[in-house]
């Protein structure tokens, strides 16, 4: 329950970020920085004139970068051996970076007028140089040197793109010419990416942190309790609804493991899950929170603005294949208490449904009228300050919701280090996107890959799937999905396909290196705090994920799936889809409702009418429902005898044994 004091989760991270490299000046100077950058938001987005102070929008830009990057280099370190303090070195760089970001801010206006990203004063392209050096350092630091060297390389095309082969061919510019249209411009650093952080992403970074440093996280960990805790491998499913839940508010997959992993991972181990099983389950679920509305992740922002669609249309598209996501996960756990006779959480440790929503309304509260607000009034930029507004003054009269100084410090650093991340990270990005649109060489490329697939999408298709998937293992999923929606989605769209299906089949397929083998981040994560082998974390991970691998091919081919189109279409889709999803986890995990545990002939049967309905061809759909009716008919005729009821009487008299035993642990100690 949420109390007056950080969880200690919470504090634990917050004494990890915190004390472990920001001490005295460089901790201060950091919250100072967070929130000068909150305020300049907060005034550029509600156009408040503070102190008479309104930028121009690439004013604004320029400066966030720099508040940003100055954070950077005080907050992720350059190497391993400067965790613990913050050098000399990193002061220095973070002086830098506000140099160059208010030379460039104060002259926004003669950028524009005097076309400075063609022809500029000396000054100025020092400054865009000097910039540009300091967002690679920070991509390095933020996302590593796999990024590093694809921004570098596409940052540099311009440089030798008249040299290169066929399509590759491009518009060559000079040195100097090359950095000033990277930074001055408005295609590259300050492009898309970087205008959805500014305008869209902090805000929602600001309510996720509001939700957590108020007890949100305590309270919706309760609530999947409540709701989920009592029934069969309960632990693990209270795993699947929180971390779909706090992620689908933070957008972030790590972190959401290591927030709700130290408290689910242990009591599913607990509960009689392996380590490598329970490591797989949060892995999963944490990674299918990044799409799952209402908040996802910045990538869904970014996605709204390259197809120029408000971002509640993202949201509603994402919202079926992140609920058949979780479903899966759901029938999958389930079916491995059932074959295993795995039981609930004991009584002592579930609280009270009632008790907990008393608590916790503000946050239900607040979060509706964050929905409200996206799909129904359509201010995606204002939404999440003022549903945080409704959560904080709502907090201030409830005591164990009420903000603290230590809470506000925890806020304000959780939102420094998670828009530094972002900042860095998209500006590096931006020379991706600038370099292949300043050549010229995205439209060339989406021509020649229609024209060597030769207009089949299963071709294109697979291909795109396995280029996201590579390209995924060396990139954040926001560098996957920018790199790819710029050369291989308008491919997919000239073909025929729905625009938004497409790119969100981009963004799905790029996400799977999470929890597939070798990179799997997420699956190596949980695995690290489930103490399990990451080989086999993963391998488990990927075998819970496999619907993943298939529901964008499904949505690609058939836009009723991404609620696209009349209601006559989506319903009869969304009923064979989760039909299809079910019949696939009985498949995976052995166990079919009211049949019991099933043999190998019985899960490949299963898996065929799992296929036919997945993607129905013809008349499959039809096939496969004849082919669940005739398991169904088969075992009433045989009286029950088609499943092994035997491993069902003994998972159910297991079940028996344990509540018995509970029942006496807490006799024992007088409960």
């Amino acid at each position: 329950m949420a109390s007056n004091t950080l969880s200690a989760t919470e504090l634990s991270l917050a004494a990890e970020n915190s004390a472990s490299r920001l001490r005295g000046p460089s901790y201060w100077i950091t919250l100072f920085l967070g929130a000068l950058g909150l305020l300049l938001t907060i005034n550029q987005t509600f156009t408040l004139h503070l102190l008479g102070f309104q930028p121009l929008g690439n004013s604004f830009l320029y400066y966030l970068i720099g508040i940003f990057l100055a954070a950077t280099f005080l907050y992720y370190p350059a190497w391993s051996g400067a965790k613990g303090h913050v050098p000399l070195y990193d002061w220095v760089l973070s002086i830098a970076a506000l140099v160059p970001a208010i030379y460039l801010g104060q002259h926004g206006l003669q950028i524009i007028q005097e076309g400075w990203d063609f022809s500029a004063p000396i000054e100025a392209t020092i400054a865009s140089g000097v910039m540009l050096a300091l967002i690679l350092e920070g991509t390095r630091r933020c996302a590593g040197f796999p990024l590093l060297l694809v921004a570098l390389l596409f940052g540099t095309f311009p440089l030798y793109a008249d040299h290169m082969p066929g399509f590759l061919w491009g518009t060559q510019y000079g040195f100097g010419e090359t950095i000033r249209a990277h930074v001055l411009g408005v295609e590259s650093v300050i492009g898309i990416p970087m205008q959805v952080v500014a305008n869209l992403v902090i805000g929602f970074v600001v309510f996720g942190a509001a939700l957590t440093v108020t007890g949100g996280g305590d309270f919706f960990m309760d609530f999947a309790m409540a709701l989920m805790g009592r029934s069969r491998g309960g632990p693990a499913k209270v795993s699947v609804l929180s971390s779909g839940i706090l992620g689908s508010l933070s957008g972030s997959v790590i972190s959401n493991i290591l927030t709700t992993g130290p408290i689910t991972i242990p009591t599913m181990k607990k509960s009689g899950y392996p380590a490598h099983y329970a490591g797989a389950i949060e892995a999963c679920a944490s990674t299918g929170a990044t799409l799952m509305p209402p908040v996802m992740g910045a990538v869904a922002f970014i996605m709204a603005s390259f197809l120029s669609v408000p971002y509640s249309e993202v949201m509603i598209a994402a919202f079926l294949p992140a609920l058949l996501f979780y479903l899966a996960l759901l029938f999958q756990v389930d079916a491995y208490a059932a074959r295993r006779g795995l039981i609930g959480m004991p009584e002592s440790e579930i609280p009270k449904l009632w008790d907990t929503l008393k608590v916790g309304w503000p946050y239900l509260f607040s979060l509706a009228m964050l929905i409200y607000m996206l799909l129904v009034m359509r201010l995606d930029a204002y939404a999440p300050y003022y549903a945080t507004a409704v959560l904080l003054v709502i907090s201030v009269f409830k005591r164990s919701h009420r903000l603290n100084w230590s809470r506000i410090q925890y806020l304000l650093l959780n939102l420094t280090s998670s828009v530094a991340n972002l900042v860095s990270i998209l500006a590096g990005i931006g020379l991706v996107v600038g370099g292949l649109s300043y050549t010229g060489v995205a439209g060339a490329f989406s021509r020649e890959l229609l024209l060597y697939a030769d207009g089949s999408i299963p071709l294109m298709l697979a291909a795109g799937a396995i280029t996201s998937f590579v390209l995924g293992m060396g990139m954040t999923v926001s560098a996957c999905y920018i790199f790819l929606s710029i050369l291989l989605a308008p491919a997919l769209v000239q073909a025929g396909l729905n625009p938004l299906a497409s790119h969100l089949f981009i963004l799905y397929w790029g996400m799977m290196s999470y929890i597939t083998p070798p990179v799997a981040l997420a699956a190596i994560t949980a695995s690290g705090v489930a103490q399990s082998n990451a080989t086999k974390t993963g391998l488990y991970a990927m075998r819970l994920g496999s619907v993943l691998f298939v529901l964008p091919f499904l949505f690609v081919t058939n836009p009723a799936l991404i609620l696209q189109g009349a209601w006559s279409d989506i319903i009869p889709s969304a009923i064979t889809a989760v039909v299809a999803v079910w019949m696939v986890a009985a498949a995976l995990e052995g166990y079919l409702y009211r049949v019991g545990a099933i043999n190998v002939v019985m899960r490949l049967i299963v898996l065929v009418a799992g296929a036919a309905l997945i993607y129905p061809e013809g008349r499959s759909d039809i096939a496969g429902f004849a082919i669940i009716a005739l398991i169904y008919l088969a075992d009433f005729l045989l009286q029950g005898r088609l499943g092994s009821k035997q491993s069902q009487r003994l998972a159910e008299q297991k079940a028996e044994r344990q509540a018995e035993e509970d029942k006496q642990v807490l006799t024992e100690n007088g409960i």
